[in-house]
């Protein structure tokens, strides 16, 4: 994961109302292996974070500056400190304004993966911390806490420049402090609301629920069938890629890869070619399973008080919706 630039600024900025005071980097971080430990630790941190937004940015004006300031770096009119140092400036002018969120270092990286540039920004507070020093003796220092990061985005350059209708190339955090502090910081980066993550993944989830059934698939094969998908998008999440139907298709089924993507292709789910997978809900996606004196149930955890309703007090399951092919055997059964 080659490092481009990178750099960190600070602003130092309390919750008392007084002015948020900008100190500005001399020049980038020097390349050696804390540097590039950072970013990688960063990057492991905020792809474990959950609930992310992802979004596209509006188009260039005064109120949103930002990429127009990072297009005219990426065409080489600006260099990477010139882009930062008035970015940075533009968040402490914002955090004045607002006087939503104590200030912090701003880190800026340009970072290369696989053939894929982006661009992460992120307000990074410090946190005590305690190190042993040669002689044995305890020593209190100042870290950067990138475990508790809330404000930070991802950008996919290369996604923008190469396919500008998307409206997925930014990620970013969605602050548990509130939704105005996640506000601010995208107004800060001039990107809007694109693709609901959690909302694509349960639509995914359910396309695959309707798909097995379809197959009518044994207890065995089902489970596999979930476990597969479930491992599948976790390591897309922890690497922070999006899910893709083919390559998810062809996972899935190595005798029929085109499967499962032409069975979603040809029901009106609306999901995208590409998703990005939520964590928290991937989490509750499992199935319940149990086979007892001839009788086999087995059926995925969202349809627990839709189609499937459990009455715990006196043990029993009431089904909705049966799949037409077991409704034909009880009609036939029956006449």
């Amino acid at each position: 994961m080659p490092v481009l630039h990178s750099v960190i600024h600070k602003i130092d900025k309390k919750p008392d109302g007084n002015p948020a005071i900008l100190h500005r980097s001399a020049g980038e971080l020097v390349e050696n292996q804390v540097r590039d430990e950072l970013i990688s630790q960063f990057n492991e941190s905020y792809n474990a974070k959950p609930g992310k937004g992802w979004g596209f940015f509006h188009a260039e004006s005064g109120a949103h500056p930002f990429s127009g300031w990072l297009s005219n770096y990426l065409a080489g009119t600006e260099d990477f400190m010139e882009f930062s140092n008035i970015a940075v400036e533009h968040l402490q002018k914002l955090m004045e304004e607002s006087n939503l969120t104590v200030g912090g270092n701003v880190l800026f990286c340009h970072y290369r993966q696989g053939m894929t540039d982006y661009l992460i920004i992120a307000l990074v507070q410090e946190a005590e911390a305690v190190v042993m020093t040669d002689g044995l003796t305890l020593q209190p220092i100042r870290r950067l806490d990138l475990d508790s990061i809330f404000l930070a985005a991802r950008i996919n350059l290369s996604e923008w420049k190469n396919n500008p209708a998307s409206k997925q190339y930014v990620s970013y955090l969605k602050a548990k402090k509130g939704r105005r502090v996640t506000e601010y910081f995208r107004d800060f980066i001039g990107v809007q609301e694109g693709i609901d993550g959690p909302g694509e993944t349960r639509t995914l989830l359910k396309a695959f629920s309707d798909f097995v059934e379809s197959e009518d698939l044994g207890e065995e094969s089902a489970r596999e069938k979930t476990d597969t998908l479930v491992s599948y998008a976790m390591s897309k999440a922890k690497l922070g890629e999006p899910i893709t139907l083919d390559e998810l298709s062809e996972v899935l089924d190595d005798d029929q890869p085109k499967a499962f993507a032409e069975f979603v292709l040809g029901k009106d789910y609306g999901l995208s070619a590409s998703i990005p997978p939520d964590k928290k809900t991937l989490n509750k996606f499992r199935r319940f399973t149990g086979r007892a004196d001839g009788l086999s149930i087995s059926f995925d955890q969202h349809l627990l008080g839709s189609k499937v309703e459990f009455d715990e007090a006196g043990g029993t399951l009431t089904l909705r919706k049966l799949p037409t092919q077991l409704t034909d055997q009880l009609k036939r059964a029956s006449a």
